[in-house]
């Protein structure tokens, strides 16, 4: 196995927890205003939330669907409080959220299936 993976896999509760910490923060503090590209919203949402569910996936702890979903529910959660913190829900970002989570879960699935195999050299 790798070391940035071997790391993720061996410290995947910190990981997670950090990136939930991060992304929650990030959700509801309002932010300065930032240059709007088209679709760089969505990408990012989708890329924070891939990076949150991979080490829950790539681990695969019994419960890890449970915890997929809570993070599906703490989005969508995120999302409905938004506007009461200066900022916009969205019902696309809860989807580009989801699309993270099930990205993640993938990207995991498939390192795990083909790239994380010990060499036996």
């Amino acid at each position: 196995m790798q070391l940035p993976l071997r790391l993720v896999y061996n410290y995947w509760i910190l990981l997670t927890v950090v990136f939930l910490c991060i992304i929650t923060s990030l959700s509801l503090f309002p932010l300065p205003e930032v240059p709007n590209i088209p679709g760089t919203d969505k990408t990012n949402h989708l890329i924070a939330y891939s990076a949150l569910m991979f080490p829950v996936a790539l681990r695969r702890p019994s419960y890890w669907w449970l915890i997929g979903l809570f993070f599906v529910l703490w989005s969508g959660g995120i999302e409905l409080l938004q506007p009461y913190v200066n900022r916009t829900g969205e019902w696309l970002d809860f989807a580009a959220n989801t699309a993270g989570i099930l990205s993640g879960t993938l990207i995991a699935w498939v390192l795990g299936k083909f790239g994380l195999r010990e060499s036996k050299s």
